[in-house]
């Protein structure tokens, strides 16, 4: 099949701006713009259009790749202790590659503890796990193809130590509250949300406290905690446990860490269709963090419906495509697969027009540095074979790719002013 993509020198009037690097500040920010600042990240809707400001008061878009990391398997090691000689090193030399190509910044997964010790870091997000490490105490979680399972699809969002676990795991953050370089925090990773929740809760066990909270919800709704229900109850059960487990994690957060953003849980699947979900975790977000597959253009009205129900902007926190030229079988996994890596890097353009021309995108996060190696059977099944890095197992370089994301993430804040005023000349 063949699909269409549109690419930066593809744009009727576009010019593109002098080399970005001499217009932006530390954190990568538009230097040359600024509003207030207060030392943090912080999100501001401006006409119709959402931006991250950076400590200096600067709009601020963020790039990113997701797992910044080093690799652990036998070639990684071998690999990285041939081209870089120690762990600091490497950590140096990728964030400069990272700069060098227009990102800012990395995703969930990446070593925070090297980005942060870095002469020159990047803007970095972390990922807390709240509701996963609560599984792995409580137990009855297992492994599912990129994402932690739960019993019944119901999650321990009712468990009553579920929230002073929350507040536990977060006593760390103070480690980095005051840390400019933060830009904020995912609760966990693609956790589920079905549509039917409250049916499962209420198929739990009769002492379990999700099936408790379900009961006492229904008692509270309909006057009876054995009450038939319908698609509206289903509905407003959603809405409501999304609700409480932001809460939750946003009070723990913020308690120990006031000062950065919070991106909630990472939804994907089938919840990016439930308006439901959006609504009960807006109030505690600072933005939407969107796992967006299945795509090979940004949906306008998805984007403008995730904002519209959230009140928040989105940040697209996980997207790729595969290259049927990397060597690599690529069976496993979300994310397109084409023929090239340059095939590789008009996908990554075609995306990121799409969502810098939404008005709600804040940021987006490449999925991901490092290639899977085939030999590590230690990961789960979705992250076994496949070329998903913009580096391969030993840390060799996709030019083609990286020269198209360089193109793009250069012309970020132009794309920006060409976007909006294309949009003012049609109204």
């Amino acid at each position: 099949s063949f699909y269409p993509a549109r690419t930066v020198h593809q744009l009727p009037g576009f010019t593109p701006a002098a080399p970005v690097p001499s217009r932006l500040n530390k954190y990568g920010g538009l230097a040359s713009q600024k509003t207030t600042a207060t030392g943090f990240f912080y999100v501001i809707k401006t006409g119709d259009r959402w931006w991250l400001v950076d400590p200096e008061g600067c709009p601020f878009l963020h790039m990113a790749v997701v797992a910044v990391s080093h690799g652990k398997t036998r070639a990684n090691r071998d690999a990285l202790q041939q081209k870089f000689g120690t762990e600091e090193k490497w950590a140096e030399a990728t964030l400069q590659m990272l700069r060098d190509h227009g990102f800012n910044g990395s995703g969930a997964w990446s070593d925070t503890e090297l980005i942060r010790k870095s002469p020159a870091p990047v803007v970095y997000t972390v990922l807390l796990d709240f509701m996963s490490g609560y599984g792995g105490r409580h137990g009855g979680t297992y492994q599912k193809p990129g994402q932690t399972g739960y019993p019944n699809d119901a999650i321990f969002v009712f468990d009553p130590k579920f929230e002073a676990y929350c507040d536990e795991r977060a006593r760390e953050l103070v480690k980095m509250k005051d840390d400019p370089f933060l830009l904020g925090y995912f609760s966990d990773n693609e956790m589920p949300f079905p549509f039917d929740a409250l049916d499962r809760y209420l198929q739990l066990e009769k002492d379990d406290p999700g099936r408790a909270a379900a009961e006492q919800w229904l008692l509270k709704q309909k006057g009876a905690a054995n009450s038939t229900i319908n698609s509206k109850d289903r509905q407003d059960f959603v809405e409501y446990m999304a609700g409480r487990y932001f809460e939750i994690s946003s009070k723990a957060i913020k308690k120990y860490d006031p000062n950065h953003l919070f991106f909630g849980s990472r939804f994907h699947g089938r919840d990016l269709q439930d308006q439901n979900i959006f609504k009960g975790a807006g109030p505690y977000l600072d933005a939407v963090a969107v796992n967006y597959y299945n795509e090979w253009t940004p949906q306008p009205w998805a984007l403008k419906n995730w904002a519209k129900w959230s009140g928040k902007p989105v940040i697209i926190t996980e997207w790729y495509v595969k290259g049927a030229d990397a060597g690599l079988p690529n069976t496993g996994g979300a994310g397109w697969i084409v023929r090239t890596q340059a095939d590789r890097g008009l996908f990554y353009q075609n995306f990121t027009l799409g969502l810098l021309q939404s008005k709600v995108c804040v940021g987006w996060h490449w999925f991901k540095y490092m290639d899977n190696d085939p030999s590590d059977m230690t990961t789960d099944p979705s992250n076994r074979d496949s070329n998903k890095g913009i580096v391969t197992i030993r840390y060799d370089e996709y030019k083609p790719l990286l020269g198209a994301m360089k193109e793009l993430n250069e012309q970020a804040y132009s794309l920006v002013d060409y976007f909006d005023k294309s949009s003012s000349s049609q109204k």
